[in-house]
């Protein structure tokens, strides 16, 4: 078996206040397409290494939210372990399987935007290239600043770790199926 990650390296680019994040998977355009816009499917890789998904409330259309929780579940993650993270995705348009398009913050439980954290103007395209899907996720920031604050937090590290955890999930689905 060959190692995914190497050949599906996530290419990170910083421009002023916007975070571009590309990387290719060995999985056709419409079910990487799917595995964002369905519940059942996002709760078996969004977050990084060692967090779960209990909570995964998805409306999949313009004006829709997607509401989520991750969970520590990783002891070895010391003072993170066991913590929550809340976040809010407001939909704001979707042209299936090509582009999905949000603001994302940070929220808490009962899906209040928390105002002291950047908000993310989130683009996902969805390129086919030759039966593989190169997803360009382009997140833009009010500020430098706004994105250096997320930047700080390990974004970069979080996203790898995901797409890791999506990869795994598209070759599982495509094995069992």
């Amino acid at each position: 078996m060959t190692n995914s990650n190497q050949a599906n390296q996530m290419v990170t680019k910083v421009e002023g206040s916007t975070l571009i994040l590309e990387r290719v998977f060995q999985a056709p355009r419409e079910l990487v397409f799917k595995a964002f816009s369905e519940a059942e499917h996002l709760k078996h890789w969004w977050g990084p290494k060692g967090w779960t998904l209990p909570v995964c409330n998805v409306d999949f259309r313009p004006g829709g939210t997607w509401h989520y929780c991750m969970k520590c579940e990783d002891k070895n993650q010391g003072d993170f372990y066991g913590m929550e993270s809340w976040g809010k995705a407001l939909y704001q348009e979707i042209t299936s399987p090509k582009q999905i398009v949000f603001t994302d913050g940070f929220s808490d439980a009962e899906g209040n935007i928390a105002e002291n954290m950047p908000v993310t103007l989130v683009t996902l395209d969805f390129v086919d290239v030759d039966g593989k899907t190169k997803l360009i996720n382009t997140g833009k920031y009010a500020s430098p600043e706004a994105l250096q604050t997320v930047l700080d937090m390990g974004m970069i590290q979080g996203m790898s770790e995901t797409l890791d955890n999506l990869d795994m999930h598209l070759d599982n689905l495509q094995k069992n199926s």
